[in-house]
């Protein structure tokens, strides 16, 4: 639905309701944009469409119980939840776990990590119409998506971590197939470089658009890469480390 207004002579604005079911939101949200011909002149998010019960259902379960919920909660960074959550409940236990579970849940998680970075990439690109990126992104993410099957049983909402420690041991093949995906992975990146980073249309599109600045962030506090994408060398993982974090090597890409 949109409304149109009339403004000066020969100049016009409408509301436009983006949801709060539209391909392009990727969940199920509502925005309503006043909008100038295709520029937004403002964006007021709606919120409570994507409310699913999780916190009313986790009050009559037990902690093991709810184990399967987590993943549901971001889909797309399923095991990362999983692993969160666990850590949380073994926190407030004061359960150690094993040393090699800590370094296993690092690597599942990196790969969860990436995967849901493969498939926004992905999604983003198409969304401002470029298409072939999307297929190389998801032809990336089939690879992860079948090496954590391999380890934990599922392609996407997984159930991997367990209260205290992880479903199942690592398998030589698993290491392997490991070794050989960050090996494919890493010759991607000129792929990626080319078709996108470099891309006169997709800088066009993006450029000077949705800027956050430092201060900005801070006010809001913004984490994760939005913040990192401000320049704001903060990662949860360096400042706070868990897991076998504080025992890995690694720079805070900015």
């Amino acid at each position: 639905m949109a409304t149109i207004s009339k403004n000066k002579v020969g100049e016009e604005t409408y509301l436009l309701n983006l949801g709060p079911q539209h391909p392009s939101t990727h969940g199920v949200l509502r925005v309503l944009l006043k909008m100038d011909g295709e520029v937004i002149l403002e964006a007021d998010p709606i919120i409570g469409y994507g409310h699913r019960g999780h916190e009313k259902m986790a009050e009559n379960r037990t902690y093991g119980q709810f184990l399967p919920n987590t993943s549901r909660m971001d889909y797309l960074s399923g095991m990362l939840a999983n692993h969160g959550f666990c850590e949380a409940v073994e926190r407030a236990c004061g359960i150690e776990v094993p040393e090699r579970v800590k370094f296993i849940r690092v690597i599942t998680s990196e790969l969860g990590r990436v995967s849901s970075h493969l498939l926004w990439a992905g999604a983003y690109l198409l969304d401002l119409g470029a298409f072939t990126p999307f297929l190389y992104t998801f032809d990336d993410r089939e690879n992860l998506m079948d090496l954590l099957n391999m380890v934990s049983g599922s392609r996407l909402t997984y159930c991997y971590n367990r209260i205290g420690g992880v479903a199942a041991d690592i398998t030589d093949e698993f290491i392997e197939t490991c070794k050989v995906f960050i090996k494919r992975m890493r010759s991607r990146w000129q792929v990626y470089e080319d078709l996108v980073t470099g891309n006169i249309i997709f800088i066009t599109r993006v450029r000077n658009v949705g800027i956050i600045t430092k201060e900005m962030a801070f006010r809001y506090g913004v984490t994760g890469p939005v913040a990192r994408g401000s320049g704001i060398a903060y990662d949860v993982r360096k400042a706070e480390p868990y897991a076998a974090y504080d025992k890995i090597d690694f720079d805070v890409p900015c």
